[in-house]
């Protein structure tokens, strides 16, 4: 028997009066967000979800999101959390891949009408059967749905008892169906056991120790394996506090960060330079931030090492890098307090992981050679769901392959070069675009930068670069490069310089260099 509730049930019983919510001023202690969770799984038991059924989960970063995920595990249903800007046919896409029954969805905004989009989606997948309607409002249980055939939370609670004996599910049993972005075709849903989930979350132990009173602001998206396991699995194995922020800004994490006296603070890289470069930020006590601020975490994509070092020296804290994937659970490589941290690498593997740098032969490439990172160990997925091909592809000689381009240095530390995907060939020559894209930041003027190949006809690509400017400088586009090359080899500096005031990105953080594209 291992269930992945087991995170929220030993909280409480063992601290059950301890802060395990906030949001937006309201409180929830770790017995009550237990018994909301109960309350839902017998709700789902009555409704026929059993053992093994799927049950998909769009929802913000608000108190319904972990109350109805660790609801599902408890009946013994297998979560499936979707992205929140899904729109209906991408929804119903993933319900059918999945074979959802039932679809618990957030009410949304007028800008943002997740439970309109939800319910059109839902209408059109035979198997999915119940469809449960996340409202803001629910002081009153016995309101009817406001979208006619749909069940609200409140109803599906409503009298349901606040104990609930979990449903007896194995370690190797599918606990998360976590679907890939699809930047290369259909997603596919990665499946993770019960096991998976919870080592990963408890690598914790070796990455950040537990210490008391933690206070994690937890604004990266619920429904993405980082912050899953990172924040919100993590960190009830800590009994930690969570602090919920639906949507980044730099103004809110920094008033979250001095208000809530947070600990832990976990990012995507442009979450790090947007608090950086916010020009209000002095309007904090950043001093109080500071002081309280104990760790903070950078994933989901590289590290700028000229944002690293800057945050760094402004809030004085250190910003230890990781790496994974979502099929990895996610976390295969980080740096540790225990060990030294080294700016622009993600560190070594971590415990029970191993990491491999290997060519096209799958034959290991020396110390700081280039090759493709592969890992095996229990934090790699079961396979995609119902893509046995696909599964094959990524699994070869019994290790998974993460399609990343890294190099391992005489220390052991593993770098990330590149997506095996993003990699430009200009001439024939290899190029690197993580790399031309550290170097631009090197320039004084420059706050971001993002880099692609486009089409040329003789070279085959050219290297093309998307950049921001810092507040109030100036830049053209020719000194830009003429800087470029003064800096870089021939073959790698960009002959394209685009200025942009933003960049397209994922609800994550992620540029979108496919629709640089």
């Amino acid at each position: 028997m291992l269930n992945l509730a087991v995170l929220l049930e030993d909280c409480a019983r063992e601290v059950p009066e301890r802060t395990a919510i906030i949001f937006e001023g309201t409180t929830l202690s770790y017995a009550e967000v237990n018994a909301a969770a109960n309350r839902v799984a017998h709700g789902l038991a009555q409704a026929g979800i059993q053992k093994g059924d799927k049950v998909a989960l769009s929802c913000p970063n608000v108190p319904y999101f972990p109350i109805v995920y660790y609801g599902i595990l408890k009946a013994g249903g297998v979560v499936m959390p979707l992205n929140i800007l899904l729109k209906p046919r991408e929804i119903a896409f993933h319900l059918h891949d999945a074979d959802a029954k039932a679809y618990f969805c957030f009410e949304g905004t007028p800008e943002l009408p997740m439970s309109e989009h939800g319910f059109i989606a839902f209408q059109e997948v035979d198997s999915c059967k119940h469809f449960i309607l996340m409202t803001v409002n629910t002081t009153d249980p016995t309101a009817p749905s406001p979208i006619e055939g749909a069940k609200t939370l409140s109803m599906l609670m409503q009298s349901q008892p606040t104990t609930f004996e979990t449903v007896a599910t194995s370690p190797d049993d599918t606990a998360i169906i976590l679907y890939t972005s699809g930047t290369t075709g259909q997603p596919k849903g990665a499946e993770l056991s019960h096991s998976n989930m919870l080592l990963n979350a408890r690598l914790s132990e070796t990455m950040y120790p537990r210490v008391d009173n933690e206070v994690h602001l937890v604004t990266l998206p619920l429904f993405h394996s980082f912050g899953q396991t990172v924040q919100l699995n993590a960190g009830l194995y800590n009994q930690s506090a969570l602090v919920l922020l639906p949507r980044f800004t730099p103004d809110a994490a920094l008033h979250l960060m001095e208000q809530e006296n947070v600990t832990f603070f976990a990012g995507v890289p442009t979450m790090y330079w947007a608090m950086l470069n916010y020009p209000a930020a002095n309007n904090y006590d950043l001093e109080k931030i500071a002081r309280n601020l104990r760790i903070c975490i950078s994933g989901g994509s590289a590290m700028p090492v000229e944002v690293m070092r800057a945050f760094e020296e402004k809030f004085k804290v250190k910003i230890l890098e990781g790496y994974g994937l979502s099929e990895t659970s996610p976390v295969a490589t980080f740096n540790r307090l225990d060990r030294p941290n080294k700016p622009g690498s993600i560190g070594l593997p971590v415990w029970g992981i191993s990491v491999r740098i290997v060519d096209g032969n799958d034959n290991d490439v020396g110390t700081n050679e280039v090759g493709e990172i592969v890992i095996r160990g229990h934090n790699v997925m079961k396979g995609y769901y119902k893509r046995p091909e696909a599964t094959a592809q990524v699994f070869r000689n019994g290790w998974f392959h993460t399609g990343d381009v890294g190099r391992r240095d005489e220390e052991g530390y593993i770098y990330i070069v590149d997506r095996v995907k993003d990699m430009i060939i200009r001439g024939g020559f290899n190029v690197y675009p993580r790399e031309i894209e550290e170097v631009l930041m090197t320039h004084p003027a420059v706050s971001l930068a993002a880099v692609i190949g486009v089409p040329h006809p003789r070279h085959g690509e050219e290297v093309k670069a998307y950049v921001i400017l810092k507040e109030g400088a100036e830049l053209t586009e020719v000194d830009l490069v003429t800087w470029s090359k003064e800096n870089m080899a021939d073959y790698k500096y960009p002959r394209h310089i685009e200025f942009r005031t933003a960049l397209p990105m994922t609800a994550t953080g992620k540029i979108l260099k496919q629709e640089l594209r």
